[in-house]
């Protein structure tokens, strides 16, 4: 109700605003949705009592420990099984589905690697301090595990049809797989799941991604209103997102490898050219994990905002990369458990800890010369920082301290990449909109409009509650998904008992 409340409120304010000026209309955006998502955000994000420990952070934690348990360590057993399927050399082009291994890999990335990466570790960095970035490696690697679990469940229950596409993700396993094992209530936290899947395409999959995208364009080009930005996204997204998955797979899997080596050798080439500064950098990130460096809230402080930017970049066990994956084309899932693994460990072992290196290097982050810690901006409520900048200004402030030139190359690296998430979480909004509503084709012209109208939302609000309301969309898809894996991951457990059994025999054969 609140989230219809608030949609006809923003369309009023923007009616409303008409005659204004510009800017007018980002103040106008700004303050209904701050307005409408600020109560929801405190109660996802809220302590355990008696600590200043956040219970989200926590239960995917645990999570994460849990199915690396349960699965033998399967994100480091598997590894070099999963580089195999990813080139293809078990892949039958007879099986069903709709895209390849690498296609659904290159699909469900473009909804990670992106601003979560370049944003995401600079809003960690600088609440956290450089310690968050231990944390946020310690996440990637654990949550190995939990893609592979859900990622599985996402084959095996996906809904095949005559036309050659599928359906899947957890409202078809919740449904499916609660129901092969007897329990009840599937449905109905199905229908739970595809609600918040619906929030957090149009939060983390949409206005964070256009908000950035925004920061970085005006940062570059100069000051001048978000809706702007907003607009120009909207219609191109609307353009490409009209094609389907398979339009989204052929745009991304181009975009994403593009985007993502370019953005992994400029970080490469910066720490090679102080190669003498990336051991202490290190020794910043260790010793800030366990003891804060002077931030507030010390080792706690670094490890949740480590924990939350990890799952906000990498979306282990958010449920959505399920969706993606349900797509490939195999008759094995767990298969694609194995391909959606590598996930997290290129996400967030690989490029946030990168970018994260590059941060504390440069020394855009304030530190007082005579103790050595961090000064706090209690204004800000993060480390001062150089100009005050924060989010992706923060990124592009650090790398053109080598390279004078990168904010603008790089304001083309945040807008193609804020555009394949976009175009990525278009597809599992619209999945959980069709689980709720049904097929057809003006059912999903509704919910495409939707989703590029928000693309205008984001753009014109403030960095904070935009934020702020992606975490705690893509938070409450995970309380969801993580309930429903743990009852199912005992048939996980049996698809990989039995896969590898037959791949040892000889019986799953390469395909050259």
């Amino acid at each position: 109700m609140q989230f219809f409340k608030m949609l006809t409120a923003l369309a009023a304010g923007l009616i409303l605003a008409g005659p204004a000026a510009a800017q007018g209309i980002d103040e106008t955006i700004n303050g209904l949705f701050d307005q409408y998502t600020s109560w929801y955000v405190a109660l996802i994000f809220a302590d355990l009592p008696g600590t200043n420990f956040s219970w989200i952070a926590l239960w995917l934690v645990v999570a994460a420990l849990i199915f690396t348990w349960y699965f033998g360590a399967i994100q480091l057993k598997g590894f070099t099984h999963s580089i195999k399927l990813v080139k293809g050399d078990y892949s039958d082009p007879n099986d069903a589905g709709e895209v390849s291994h690498f296609q659904a890999l290159a699909t469900a990335l473009s909804g990670t690697v992106g601003l979560g990466n370049i944003a995401g570790v600079a809003v960690a960095v600088s609440i956290g301090g450089p310690g968050a970035t231990f944390w946020m490696i310690i996440a990637g690697l654990f949550g190995m595990a939990t893609k592979f679990t859900e990622c599985t469940l996402g084959v095996k229950y996906r809904n095949e049809y005559a036309d050659g596409t599928v359906s899947g993700g957890p409202m078809y396993y919740i449904t499916k797989g609660f129901r092969e094992r007897g329990l009840k209530g599937g449905p109905a936290v199905a229908i739970l799941f595809c609600i918040f899947t619906i929030l957090g395409a149009l939060g983390g999959g949409n206005m964070f991604q256009a908000n950035q995208a925004h920061a970085q364009l005006s940062g570059v080009l100069g000051e001048y209103p978000g809706w702007i930005t907003g607009v120009i996204l909207a219609i191109v997204t609307f353009a490409v997102i009209a094609g389907g998955l398979k339009s989204i797979a052929r745009v991304t899997e181009k975009v994403v490898p593009f985007m993502a080596i370019f953005y992994v050798i400029v970080s490469v080439l910066i720490l090679i050219l102080n190669a003498d500064q990336i051991l202490w950098a290190f020794g910043q990130i260790f010793q800030g994990a366990f003891t804060g460096l002077g931030v507030v809230g010390g080792f706690t402080g670094a490890l949740i905002q480590g924990f939350r930017r990890a799952a906000f970049s990498n979306e282990a066990g958010i449920g959505s990369a399920a969706i993606a994956h349900s797509a490939v084309r195999t008759k094995e899932p767990v298969t694609e458990g194995y391909v959606a693994l590598l996930e997290p460990f290129i996400d967030t072992v690989v490029i946030c800890t990168m970018t994260a290196l590059v941060i504390v290097i440069t020394g855009v982050l304030n530190q007082d010369p005579e103790t050595g810690l961090y000064i706090w901006n209690a204004e800000a409520g993060q480390i001062r920082t150089d100009g005050n900048v924060s989010g992706v200004e923060l990124t592009s402030a650090a790398y053109a301290q080598v390279f004078p030139w990168f904010p603008m190359l790089l304001a083309i690296a945040v807008v193609l990449f804020a555009f394949s998430t976009m175009l990525s979480w278009s597809y599992y909004g619209l999945k959980a909109w069709t689980y709720l509503f049904g097929e057809g084709k003006t059912k999903e012209l509704v919910f495409k409009t939707i989703f590029c109208l928000f693309i205008i939302v984001g753009s014109a609000a403030s960095l904070g509650p935009v934020i702020d309301f992606s975490d705690a969309m893509l938070f409450s898809m995970a309380v969801v998904n993580v309930i429903a894996l743990y009852f199912l991951m005992p048939i996980v457990r049996q698809e990989l008992d039995q896969y590898v059994a037959r791949l040892r025999s000889g019986e799953i054969k390469k395909f050259n």
